[in-house]
């Protein structure tokens, strides 16, 4: 049970972080009011790192900052470690 909770919270975190990361590229382009990096990033933290990773790269959006050119794969990487760790000890 468990487990299906947190595979669906990480799916629809990832969702809706690689849509964020569509609208503030969107923004971007328009000239509109962009959503704070902070946030960005925030959304990589709590579960959306892979969404976040495909934003950038899909969209073409903060490849050049390097807060996030490094830190979304570092993000990536210790969430590996720590989901890798959960299903090892249980």
């Amino acid at each position: 049970m468990i487990n299906e909770v947190l595979q669906n919270y990480l799916i629809i975190t990832n969702i809706v972080t690689f849509l964020v990361y569509g609208l503030d590229k969107w923004k971007a382009k328009k000239s509109k009011w962009r959503i704070r990096e902070a946030a960005l990033l925030g959304l990589a933290v709590l579960g959306g790192s892979i969404g976040a990773w495909l934003g950038m790269k899909v969209w073409h959006h903060k490849t050049m900052h390097k807060k996030f050119r490094y830190g979304i794969p570092a993000i990536i990487i210790i969430q590996l470690i720590l989901i890798t760790g959960y299903l090892l000890l249980r």
